[in-house]
């Protein structure tokens, strides 16, 4: 009896080890897969992670430094973080949001956990993100803002707003599933979210009120963050850690809720 509860108990174990490998290796692919495809048919490659940030830097400089520029310290740096963490958000959700309709031939195919396709476009946003703030830093250093052990701060946003992303991302990819005219009003959102989170603009010539108010915005709230740390040299209080906790809870709850709903209904509307 002891012998084949033994027995049982090991092959159990080795079908969860053959499942987590055979997934395992599935979204590796899925990752590779999406981030070649980024960048395929063009020359430069992953230097577009590079360059992309850049021109768009040269182009919003040009723009807004006659306007907002002259009075705002360290303007390069403040516009370069907003627009980093606005188009991380962006490029992470809108990947996600078409991750399992693009994928509709695998899926109807491959018996494998649907939020598989959803976080290997999450993690190609995210290599690409990285890379951009490589780029960030060499700007602050130039820009003459000298290195803070504060800095490793940063760790903490980058990790919400990427388990943010991952909780959107679930919501809109399980609507557009039912709805695929959430595309168009999303990117409609988008633009919303971009002009009330104060990239280009500082919300310190906003009454106190205000400046809270805007908390309210997840984007705004992470920028923010990053603003704090490397452009002033301060560490973020207790609150607006705890309401960056907040956002990703909330998202992911709900996108779990949807697709644990759902799930079992895309592969028909696909």
């Amino acid at each position: 009896m002891v012998t084949t509860q033994k027995n049982t108990r090991n092959g159990l174990v080795s079908q969860i080890k053959l499942r987590i490998e055979t997934y395992n290796f599935l979204f590796v692919e899925l990752v590779k897969r999406d981030f070649k495809k980024k960048y395929k048919r063009t020359s430069l490659g992953i230097l577009w992670s590079l360059l992309s940030p850049l021109l768009h830097l040269l182009v919003m400089m040009l723009v807004f430094t006659q306007f907002f520029g002259r009075d705002t310290p360290h303007f390069l740096i403040h516009v370069f973080s907003g627009l980093k963490v606005f188009q991380y958000f962006t490029e992470s959700t809108n990947g996600g949001m078409s991750s399992l309709v693009s994928n509709a031939g695998i899926i109807s195919k491959i018996r494998a956990p649907k939020y598989l396709f959803l976080l290997s476009k999450n993690v190609s946003s995210f290599v690409s993100f990285i890379l951009t703030m490589c780029i960030f830093f060499i700007f602050v250093a130039i820009d003459g803002i000298p290195f803070s052990p504060r800095f490793f701060l940063l760790i903490y946003p980058v990790i919400t707003l990427t388990l943010f992303n991952i909780g959107v991302g679930l919501i809109l990819s399980a609507m557009f599933v039912f709805f695929k005219d959430i595309q168009y009003l999303y990117e409609i959102f988008t633009r919303l979210v971009m002009f009330m989170s104060a990239i280009f603009w500082p919300v310190e010539s906003l009454s106190p009120r205000m400046q809270q108010l805007f908390l309210l915005n997840p984007i705004f709230t992470h920028i923010h963050y990053f603003r704090l740390v490397v452009i002033h040299g301060l560490t973020p209080s207790i609150n607006v850690h705890l309401i960056m906790l907040i956002y990703p809870t909330v998202a992911l709850l709900l996108g779990g809720y949807v697709y644990k709903k759902y799930s079992d209904r895309f592969i028909y509307h696909m």
